[in-house]
Order: structure tokens, then C-alpha cells, then sequence
């Protein structure tokens, strides 16, 4: 059996509370300006991953009940920012499909 550390661990230790790598993700999130330099580098040295996969985590992390308890402001207007970050892609998949020629 392969044992991963305690740090990187992904799963919940309870049912009501983050991992603890969940946790760290949010609190990076809530404040990441503090570290010297681009928030990718903050990335990929805190966590050892590609700012494009901790976006992805952080995606998921963001719709756990767990995430919402643990942070309730922070993860609520991170879920804001995704969904305009939706509106605005799926405005302009739609301005792109309209063409002035055929009004």
C-alpha cells in the first residue's frame, strides 16, 4: 500500500472538513498578492503544479459544502468570479456567431 504524505493528501480527513491541501489552496487564494512575484509562480511553488491544473482544482474545490463552511466569503465570490468568467465566454462565443451581414 502507498501511503501519500499528509500534506499533498486530497481526501477529506472527516466528512465536514477540507483536506488538508484544499484548505491550503483556499487560503493561497484568499492570499496570494502577498507573495513576491506572478501569482503562476506562486503556483507552481507552493504546490508543485501548472497554474492551468490548480485552476482546476480549485474549480472543484470551490463547489464542496466543505470549502463554503470553511471560507464562506472567499469561496462565494470566487464562485461570482467563475460564473461572469462564464457569461462573458459564452457573450462572446455568441457576438462571434452573429455576423452584421445578415441583419
Amino acid at each position: 500500500m502507498c501511503l501519500m504524505p499528509q500534506t499533498e493528501n486530497a481526501e477529506p480527513t472527516s466528512g465536514a472538513e477540507l483536506s488538508e491541501r484544499d484548505a491550503r489552496i483556499l487560503d493561497f487564494e484568499r492570499q496570494w498578492w502577498k507573495y513576491a512575484g506572478a501569482k503562476n509562480d506562486g503556483i507552481r511553488e507552493q504546490f508543485s503544479m501548472s497554474a492551468t491544473r490548480y485552476y482546476q482544482v480549485l474549480n472543484s474545490i470551490i463547489d464542496k459544502p466543505e470549502a463554503l463552511a470553511h471560507d464562506p466569503l472567499l469561496v462565494k465570490r470566487l464562485q461570482r468570479l467563475r460564473a461572469e468568467r462564464m457569461r462573458a465566454r459564452s457573450a462572446r462565443r455568441l457576438e462571434q456567431h452573429h455576423t452584421p451581414d445578415h441583419a
